[in-house]
């Protein structure tokens, strides 16, 4: 059947790893006939952790779309993993998604993964509700739950279903308390509509008060029938709870568990009448021709696509896109406005999960997917010629951990790198960077989790094994010192023979580049070697006398030298300037340069101590600390960059995943003696190898 633009629902599950998202969304494509039989996630079977790297690890590492259909409303839901390392999915999740559906448990509440959720959907201004699983859980405490998300959130937390429990408190069923109605679950897991337990009376009356004051506060005509003692019909409830939840008002939670299918029928319904369509959210925002613009939600527009997410293996890509204006049809030809190419959409799909089904068009705030287009990535605009906006893309957090990567069998580094460079048109969170100084090639994303499962795809798709190991640190060298050497170079193998003669002066400079000055007189070194002797120096820098590592800062004066009529050349001169570098440079005190990095770490305020004592550890000086505007800190610091390697997954640690960070490089400064001399040996022992 055909969908309208108003009866399009784009929703996210999001919420921590383990806490019943994949559970969730299997029961509502069962309770919608979706799918015949709903899926486990220990059974690797289920519609959304369809990838092999998801059913060996149980866990979510994409963001999949799947899609349900209840009354005449079509629901595209995106599945988005709970564990940190994979964060970029959840940002191409947000960006498709309208609304977010923040899932927990009753006996842990929404985690941390939660708590970030949250944080996501309230940066961009997105509705949201809560589910809370596995309400029939031994030790279950679903009160408790509910009272924390109050305490955290506010009083617009409001709860729209209510647990009926027994003598043992073991959940029995629910009363939905926007409809009234109750459903008890026997030990076979059949469903009865009953009427709500007479002992709940009492706890069931002020919690429909509760509904029917945040339901009169979303307007003043509810809000005047309220306090004239009327009952509000079904239908003002629904539009007053859609009200609140469209303002940011009001977060309803729901709760049950998608094992059994309790509370799930409630839930389905929550979501097609309380949350909002495309067209009732904040309006799309873009560029065109380099100035701002809105992109209206116009069913009869110029069409314009937004790619929010790739899958790319072996044998090709599919690329996911929602529509914000117009429509895509088959064989429509629309502009990429990045790169000015045109793309041919051919056929067009609705993805569940890994399965697709074709379709003959994609209509205005609605999800689809078109395999083999040739130049677009994630985050692109796809535009009719006509009107060519760039909309808003997706800004992916910095990766903060760094692997070096090589391939196990020597020879197949471009198979590497070539497979890296599809595994990023689906995930451009993590980078990939040749370092020409270390001579490695280094991968960095948002874990070591991330780069395991990066490494696991390149062997599964591309027949590739790899290692990881730690990225090597680029050091630099310096002079602290003046001196005056000589360098000679003098070779006589019969015939003609090799004379160069240069006195040089090498003491710190004032640039980071080698500067160099000539200052002979009398013609001692003719004019015509005085390039040959600079350009020796400088090839020289490039390795240090230390550990190898290039020279800066460095100023070379040539003083005198001598010549001989016939041996002397350009290459003799040359080679002398690197004779004399190399007596020289150990003369003038050289010194070890580190990197040093500006960091910025947001942590809550309990986790304070634990984070300065951390990075005083790593030989950090604690710059400033500053409140952030959700309540965290913000610690700026100075650190060597050379004590970070680890520092994602210990902040992780320290901070129970709460903790981010930033940090970008500042400048060289000294080495310590201690850390110099253990870098020299490293370096040394890993050059031998």
């Amino acid at each position: 059947m055909g969908y309208e633009t108003k009866n399009i629902r784009n929703i996210c599950l999001l919420g921590h790893g383990g806490s019943g998202k994949t559970d969730l969304a299997e029961a509502l494509l069962k309770t919608t006939s979706m799918i015949d039989r709903q899926g486990k996630i220990v059974d690797g079977n289920t519609v959304s952790d369809y990838d092999a790297e998801e059913i060996k690890r149980q866990n979510s590492i994409s963001a999949t779309t799947m899609y349900a259909k209840y009354k005449d409303i079509k629901i595209n839901m995106i599945d988005a993993p709970g564990f940190f390392d994979f964060v970029g999915e959840v940002f191409q999740a947000l960006r498709a998604a309208d609304a977010g559906v923040i899932v927990g448990t009753a006996k842990d509440g929404i985690g941390v993964g939660g708590e970030k959720a949250w944080k996501y959907l309230a940066e961009r201004k997105m509705p949201r509700m809560f589910f809370i699983s596995k309400v029939d859980d031994e030790n279950a405490r679903y009160k408790k739950t509910l009272a924390d998300l109050r305490e955290k959130y506010g009083n617009g937390v409001c709860p729209m279903i209510a647990p009926i429990f027994d003598a043992d408190s073991k959940v029995t069923g629910i009363v939905d308390l926007i409809t009234r109605e109750a459903f008890s679950i026997d030990a076979k897991g059949n469903f009865t509509e009953s009427a709500p337990p007479a002992e709940m009376e009492a706890e069931l009356e002020e919690l429909y008060t509760a509904v029917n004051e945040a339901i009169a506060e979303t307007s003043e005509a509810f809000m005047e029938k309220y306090f004239e003692g009327e009952a509000f019909t079904e239908e003002e409830k629904i539009a007053g709870l859609r009200a609140g939840i469209r303002n940011l008002t009001l977060f309803p939670v729901f709760t049950g568990s998608a094992l059994t299918g309790l509370g799930v029928k409630s839930m389905l319904r929550a979501i097609g009448d309380l949350l909002p369509s495309p067209c009732e959210v904040a309006v799309e925002h873009g560029t065109l021709n380099g100035e701002p613009v809105e992109i209206a939600c116009d069913p009869s527009g110029e069409t314009c696509a937004l790619v929010y997410k790739t899958v790319s293996d072996q044998y090709g890509k599919f690329s996911f896109f929602k529509v914000l204006s117009g429509k895509v049809t088959p064989d429509m030809t629309l502009t990429n406005v990045r790169t000015g190419t045109s793309e041919k959409m051919n056929r067009i799909y609705a993805m569940q999960g890994k399965k697709s089904e074709e379709v003959s068009e994609v209509i205005c705030g609605d999800i689809g997917a078109v395999g083999k287009l040739t130049d677009t990535k994630t985050g692109d605009s796809l535009c009719n010629p006509k009107r060519l906006i760039a909309a808003d893309g997706i800004a992916f957090p910095e990766p903060c951990y760094s692997m070096a990567i090589s391939p196990k069998v020597k020879g197949q580094e471009d198979k590497v790198a070539a497979g890296l460079t599809r595994l990023r048109e689906e995930d451009p969170s993590f980078s990939i960077v040749n370092n020409a100084e270390t001579r490695q090639m280094v991968l960095s994303g948002a874990g070591d989790v991330h780069l395991d499962v990066l490494r696991a795809k390149l062997k599964s798709r591309f027949g590739v094994e790899v290692e990881l190991s730690p990225a090597w640190v680029p050091y630099r060298e310096k002079v602290r010192k003046k001196c005056r050497v000589q360098g000679k170079h003098k070779k006589q193998s019969g015939g003609s023979g090799q004379f160069g003669d240069v006195w040089v002066i090498f003491e710190p400079g004032e640039t980071e580049e080698m500067t160099f000055e000539d200052k002979t007189v009398g013609g001692c070194v003719p004019k015509e070697y005085i390039p040959s002797v600079e350009k020796g120096l400088r090839e020289s820098t490039r390795a240090g006398v230390l550990a190898g590592y290039p020279v800066v800062f460095l100023k070379a004066t040539l003083d005198f030298g001598s010549s001989h009529s016939v041996d002397s050349s350009g290459d003799a001169f040359k080679m002398a300037a690197y004779l004399a570098y190399k007596a020289g440079l150990p003369e003038a005190s050289p010194v070890l340069l580190e990197p040093i990095g500006t960091l910025e770490v947001t942590i809550p305020d309990a986790n304070m101590g634990d984070i300065i004592g951390d990075l005083n550890k790593r030989r950090g000086r604690i710059l400033g600390m500053n409140p952030s505007d959700d309540g965290d800190q913000i610690v700026e610091a100075e650190v060597p960059m050379a004590e970070m390697s680890s520092y994602a997954i210990d902040l992780r640690s320290m901070t129970q995943g709460r903790g981010t960070f930033t940090m970008k490089f500042a400048r060289y400064e000294e080495t310590p003696p201690n850390v110099q001399e253990k870098v020299i040996a490293d370096t040394k022992a890993r050059d031998e190898k």
